[in-house]
C-alpha cells in the first residue's frame, strides 16, 4: 500500500459516536485545527441501541455537557419526539430529564453541526495504525494509506474495537448495526502493552409499529410542560409521540427457559462481561426467576419510520426464538420483527491506565473516551468526549489541564471512578455513585460549570452574560426573602391553615417561612409582594436552596474537607517501593493507578486508611527535606 501525506492537524479524533463528536467540537471550538476520521460519515452521532437521551444521573450529565459548551443537549432539544421529567415526586437530587429521540434526525442534525463547524474537517476512513515516536503520539494512518499528522489524538472507537456480533449460534466480526469493525488499531493497542478488557453489550429487536395492538398496552405520554436539556433552548417541540408499556408473560419466560441451551451467554459463545445494570432478558429470567413478569417499553425510533424499539427485551437468543418471545408479549402477538436483537463483544482499555484528563499514561498526547474506556451509554461517552477534547486542546496549546472534581459534576464522579477504581464490566452512571448528589442536580448544572466552560473558551460571551444575570437574580431574591418579615395577621393565619400548616406564633422572615414543607415559592407570593421580572429558573433555585439549606451546607462542609486532601499532591514519579509500611496490595494498586492527590489515593480499592496515613507522613517528610525543614 502506497502511503501519502494527507494533512497536518492539532487534534485528531478517531471515531464519531457520542464521545467523538463532543471531543471534536470541543477541540475545534477552542481554536484547534481538528480532524475527525470515521468509518462511515453516515453514522455520525448514531444511536445503535436505545433511541433516547437522559434518565437518572445520565440526564444530569447531558446538562453538564451543555453547561460546559457541549452539543448533546442542544441536539436532542432539536430532534426529540417526547420529553419527560422523571422522579418528579422525589427530591431534586434524583430528578432527571429523559427524551425519546428521532434517531435519524438526531444523527443527521449532529452530522450537519460538525460539517458547519470552523476548524473541523471530516474524513471517512478506517484508521489502522497510530504513529508513535518515543512514546509520543504523532498521528494516524488509514487503511487507504493516508498519513494524518497530529499533535494530539483522541480514540473513540467504542464497540467497533475488534467488535463481534452474536446472534444465537452465529458469531461474526462486525461493529454495531453491521458496520465495519476496527480490528488492526485494537491489535496495535494490545501490542503496545495496553491492558485490554473484553466487554459485551446488547440490543433488543425492533418491530413494525403498524403490526402492534396498542389496545393491549398502556400509553406513556410526554410532559405537557415545555422542557429542555440545553440552557440555550428557547423554542420547543410541541407535537410529541407517546411510548407504550407492556409486560413479558409466563409464556415468554417458558420460551426463554426452554431455549437456554441455545443462549450464547450460557453456552460460552459470549466471553465478554456484560452490563450488570442493563441485563439481557434471558439473564433477567435466570437471575430474577421469582418475578412473574418484566416491563417492556415500546419506543418509536422516529417520526418517519415504522420501527419500534422493544426496550427491556435485549437479547442474543437465536432469531427463531426471538420471534417466539415477541409473539408471547401482550400487544405483540402479531408483531413483525424488522431487526433481530444481538449481543456485541468488543475491546476496551482498562481505564486505570489513564490520567484524570483521559490521556493515556503509556503514550503521551494520546487520549481515549467513551465505551473504549469501559463505560456504557451515550451520555457517559459524550461526557468523556468533551473532557478528552478539552484536554487534548489544552495540551496542544500548552495550557493547564482541566480535571473535573467529584464534587463538581457527575462527569467528574465517572472519570474518577474509572481511572481510580477501574471496571471489569460496562460502567453505568448511577445517582448512588455520587456522594454529593444533592449538590450535583439537574437544575444547577449551569451554576456549577458555566464559569469553567467560559474560562475554557466553549461558552460564548452572550451566554455567559445570561448566566451572570441569572446568578445575580438568585442572589437578589435570596436577599429580598431574608429581609421581608411576615406578620401573623388574621389573613396570614387563615392562609397558613388553608395550606395545612400550623399558625404563626410571631413574625417570621419570608426565607424561614419558605422552609416549611407545605409552602412553595408560588404560595409565598400570596403574603409577600412578587419580585420584579423573576424567572421560573430563579424561583426554582431559590426554593431548592431554602428547602435543602441544611443538607447542602453539610455537603459543602464535606467538600471543603475533601478539598484539603485534593490539595495534597503526589509526585507522578513517586517510587512506592521506597515507602516502608505500606501493605503489599496497597503498594501494587498505588503503582498501577499513580494517583495525583492524596484524596484520589484514598479512593483506590485495596488502599486502607492506614496506608493513607503512612503515605501522608512520607509526603510531609519529603516536603520537609525539599524545603530544608522550613
Amino acid at each position: 500500500m502506497q502511503r501519502y501525506e494527507a494533512g497536518q492537524f492539532d487534534v485528531i479524533v478517531v471515531g464519531s459516536g457520542h464521545a467523538g463528536v463532543e471531543a471534536a467540537l470541543a477541540a475545534a471550538r477552542m481554536g484547534c485545527k481538528t480532524l475527525v476520521v470515521t468509518i462511515n460519515l453516515d453514522m455520525i452521532g448514531f444511536m445503535p441501541c436505545n433511541p433516547s437521551i437522559g434518565g437518572p444521573a445520565k440526564g444530569v450529565v447531558v446538562r453538564e455537557i451543555d453547561a460546559l459548551g457541549g452539543e448533546m443537549g442542544r441536539n436532542i432539544d432539536k430532534t426529540y419526539i417526547q420529553m419527560r421529567m422523571l422522579n418528579t415526586g422525589k427530591g431534586p437530587a434524583v430528578r432527571a430529564l429523559r427524551a425519546q429521540a428521532d434517531k435519524w434526525n438526531y444523527q443527521n442534525e449532529m452530522k450537519h453541526t460538525l460539517e458547519k463547524e470552523a476548524n473541523l474537517t471530516l474524513q471517512q476512513g478506517l484508521v489502522d495504525e497510530l504513529i508513535i515516536e518515543d512514546n509520543v503520539i504523532k498521528g494516524v494512518v488509514t487503511k487507504t494509506g493516508g498519513v494524518y499528522r497530529g499533535a494530539a489524538v483522541v480514540l473513540t472507537m467504542g464497540t467497533y474495537s475488534r467488535g463481534e456480533v452474536i446472534i444465537g449460534e452465529i458469531k461474526y466480526s462486525s461493529g454495531p448495526n453491521n458496520q465495519q469493525p476496527s480490528v488492526l488499531l485494537s491489535e496495535q493497542l494490545d501490542a503496545l502493552g495496553f491492558d485490554l478488557l473484553r466487554l459485551k453489550t446488547g440490543t433488543p429487536p425492533r418491530v413494525k409499529s403498524t403490526s402492534i395492538d396498542y389496545s393491549k398496552t398502556e400509553i406513556q405520554p410526554g410532559d405537557e410542560n415545555s422542557r429542555a436539556f440545553s440552557y440555550e433552548t428557547t423554542t420547543f417541540i410541541t407535537e410529541q409521540i407517546p411510548c407504550w408499556l407492556t409486560y413479558t408473560s409466563e409464556t415468554t419466560h417458558e420460551i426463554i427457559k426452554a431455549n437456554l441451551h441455545r443462549a450464547p451467554m450460557f453456552t460460552g459463545i459470549i466471553e465478554g462481561s456484560g452490563p450488570r445494570y442493563c441485563p439481557s432478558i434471558e439473564d433477567k429470567i435466570v437471575r430474577f426467576s421469582d418475578k412473574p413478569r418484566h416491563q417492556i417499553f415500546l419506543e418509536p425510533e422516529g417520526r418517519n419510520t415504522e420501527e419500534v424499539y422493544v426496550q427491556g427485551l435485549s437479547t442474543s437468543m437465536p432469531e427463531d426464538v426471538q420471534h417466539q418471545m415477541i409473539h408471547s408479549i401482550p400487544g405483540l402477538e402479531d408483531a413483525s420483527m424488522m431487526r433481530a436483537g444481538y449481543a456485541i463483544e468488543y475491546d476496551a482499555v482498562a481505564p486505570t491506565q489513564l490520567w484524570p484528563t483521559l490521556e493515556t499514561k503509556r503514550i503521551a498526547n494520546l487520549y481515549t473516551a467513551g465505551q473504549i474506556n469501559g463505560t456504557s451509554g451515550y451520555e457517559e461517552a459524550a461526557g468523556q468526549g468533551i473532557i478528552a477534547g478539552i484536554n487534548a486542546a489544552l495540551k496542544v496549546q500548552g495550557k493547564e489541564p482541566f480535571i473535573m472534581k467529584r464534587s463538581e459534576g457527575y462527569i467528574g464522579v465517572m472519570i474518577d471512578d474509572l481511572v481510580t477504581k477501574g471496571t471489569k464490566e460496562p460502567y453505568r452512571l448511577l445517582t448512588s455513585r455520587a456522594e454529593y448528589r444533592l449538590l450535583l442536580r439537574h437544575d444547577n448544572a449551569d451554576l456549577r460549570l458555566t464559569e469553567k466552560g467560559h474560562e475554557i473558551g466553549l461558552v460564548t460571551a452572550e451566554r455567559y452574560a445570561r448566566y451572570l444575570a441569572k446568578k445575580a437574580g438568585i442572589e437578589a431574591e435570596t436577599a429580598r426573602l431574608q429581609s421581608i418579615r411576615v406578620k401573623p395577621t388574621a389573613d396570614v393565619q387563615a392562609w397558613m391553615t388553608s395550606l395545612g400548616g400550623s399558625p404563626l406564633k410571631d413574625g417570621i422572615l419570608a426565607w424561614d417561612l419558605l422552609r416549611r414543607p407545605e409552602i412553595k415559592y408560588s404560595d409565598l407570593l400570596n403574603v409577600i409582594p412578587a419580585a420584579e421580572s423573576i424567572t421560573d429558573e430563579v424561583a426554582e433555585q431559590v426554593e431548592i436552596q431554602v428547602k435543602y439549606e441544611g443538607y447542602i451546607k453539610k455537603s459543602l462542609e464535606r467538600v471543603a474537607k475533601l478539598k484539603r486532601m485534593e490539595q495534597k499532591s503526589i509526585p507522578v514519579d513517586l517510587d512506592y517501593d521506597y515507602i516502608s509500611g505500606l501493605a503489599t496490595e496497597a503498594r501494587e494498586k498505588l503503582k498501577e493507578v499513580q494517583p495525583l492527590t492524596l484524596a484520589q489515593a484514598s479512593r483506590i480499592s485495596g488502599v486502607n486508611p492506614a496506608d493513607i496515613s503512612i503515605l501522608m507522613v512520607y509526603l510531609e517528610q519529603s516536603k520537609l527535606v525539599r524545603t530544608g525543614g522550613n
